[in-house]
């Protein structure tokens, strides 16, 4: 496949007459005369002085940072002059509060150098988590090839990483894999398209489209508009209703889910895809949204996507891929919002052995420690502790319908009477509704469920945003400490 050279790249994102670089001379001290003239190649070659172009300019009137390899320069490879340009690139934009393009296409670290070249990957690295620290936003867009050093240190540390399409992606390049063990790998592995299907990138976007998508990302960030207090929802009027009533609402293909709550931000998101480590499945779904104007981090578990509505059923890697969410949150500083509506999470071997427990326990560890407001809402249905994983929170909301349950309601009934059609009772005792979740404390508000079932994803949408209100204006509530002090105090009074 052709090559996306760095000013093709530049040029096509970048608006039209704002880009200035940032590179000066690189610095080579003393190196053979060989080294020499391979350099001097490499710049008649390639047009560039160095395998890697710096500098800024505008997406949508919006100042970014770009950092931009560019392979006809002895493949993209990095060396020590390569690094520093690197490293200074990174540390203006975080000293300037800019968000970071970076697009890498490079076989790793220059031969010619050595060691100290490639141990310069660790401090890019540390540049790379300065420029975190500071909450601004960091994207990847690997390009046709990217492996060795560069794609195993800052090409796979993006917020969100993007990749070209049929671009060759891996820690190693296919020949040196050959040539190092003996046996390939298979056609197909090192692909961009393969890494997005594993779960190991977020998208597969084209040169040109990549435009689009950071101005999103950054329009959804780095809002420029005051935001003011929301509509609150109606809160619901206790009616007493059946809790069993209420589980069959929810349990009715026809109402909306998680999935629909996406579908309406659609304009105003990024979504993210798969753990980053090889795992992914479509039960938790997450985005980077805005709400009322707000940014905010939204994970939601797609009840339609999961058994006995869809197949995947929400396993271990579901949850660890709610883990990254959270901490994607974290980092950029955002609030961060959790959808709930699951039958429940997998009961299978696999599961078992893939720490099904052990994930939703650190789910529920990373939703107490993180540091920023959280917001969750009960949905509809709310089964074990594949929902008890996502409900802490700053501010709890249930849906009037909602519920939230140990078990699936038929297991409790077999538990107690060995027969599943004692659910219904079973339910009404075991307080699982929400008006009575509500009066227990579990959750802080019940909203009403509209007459429509069409607006039940606006009326969501609704609630959620005058919670992130009321937690933006009393900051009191918001965070570790105050979860922590809230859910003791749930247990054991005050």
């Amino acid at each position: 496949m052709s090559r996306t050279s760095a000013r093709e790249l530049i040029d096509s994102v970048i608006d039209r007459g704002t880009y200035r670089s940032w590179d000066t001379p690189p610095d080579y001290g003393d190196i053979d005369a060989d080294y020499a003239a391979t350099l001097e190649r490499a710049r008649e070659k390639s047009g560039v002085d160095e395998a890697v172009l710096t500098g800024e300019g505008e997406v949508g009137g919006r100042r970014v940072a770009v950092i931009c390899s560019e392979f006809s320069f002895l493949a993209g490879s990095i060396g020590a002059a390569t690094a520093r340009r690197i490293i200074l690139g990174i540390e203006r934009a975080t000293a300037e509060g800019l968000p970071l393009l970076l697009s890498p296409t490079s076989g790793g670290t220059r031969m010619q150098e050595g060691t100290p070249a490639f141990a310069m990957m660790v401090s890019i690295t540390t540049a790379v988590a300065r420029h975190k620290d500071a909450h601004l936003p960091f994207l990847v867009y690997l390009r046709n090839p990217t492996t060795g050093g560069v794609m195993a240190s800052w090409g796979s540390s993006g917020h969100f990483t993007f990749a070209e399409p049929g671009a060759l992606l891996g820690f190693l390049g296919p020949r040196v894999v050959e040539l190092t063990t003996g046996t390939g790998i298979p056609e197909g592995v090192q692909t961009a398209e393969n890494l997005f299907e594993r779960g190991i990138i977020d998208g597969v976007i084209s040169p040109e489209e990549l435009r689009g998508s950071v101005r999103r990302t950054i329009d959804v960030l780095m809002p420029d508009v005051e935001t003011s207090e929301p509509a609150p929802a109606p809160n619901a009027v206790p009616d007493g209703r059946s809790a069993w009533e209420s589980i069959l609402r929810t349990r009715m293909e026809s109402r909306p889910g998680g999935g629909d709550i996406l579908a309406a931000l659609e304009d105003r998101s990024v979504p993210l895809s798969g753990t980053g480590d090889g795992e992914s499945d479509r039960a938790v779904r997450a985005v980077l949204a805005r709400i009322a104007g707000r940014p905010v981090v939204l994970v939601v578990q797609d009840r339609h996507q999961q058994p006995p509505l869809g197949p995947d059923p929400m396993g271990p890697g579901s949850l660890r891929f709610a883990q990254r969410a959270i901490r994607l949150a974290e980092s950029l500083r955002i609030p961060l919002v959790t959808v709930i509506d699951t039958a429940g999470a997998e009961l299978t071997k696999d599961a078992e052995e893939n720490a099904m427990a052990g994930e939703i326990a650190r789910t529920l560890t990373a939703l107490l420690d993180v540091r920023v407001p959280t917001v969750s809402m009960i949905l509809g249905q709310g089964c074990g502790g594949g929902a008890l994983a996502m409900l802490p929170a700053d501010r709890a909301l249930a849906m009037h319908d909602a519920w939230l349950s140990p078990l699936p309601p038929e297991g409790a009934s077999a538990i107690i009477h060995r027969d599943t059609e004692h659910a219904p009772e079973m339910m009404e005792a075991q307080r699982v509704g929400a008006e009575a979740l509500l009066a227990a404390g579990v959750v802080d508000e019940v909203i009403a469920e509209p007459e429509n079932r069409e607006d039940l994803v606006d009326r969501v949408l609704g609630a959620i945003a005058h919670a992130l209100w009321t937690l933006e204006t009393a900051p009191e509530r918001v965070g570790r400490e105050q979860r922590f002090a809230h859910y003791r105090e749930f247990a054991l009074g005050s």
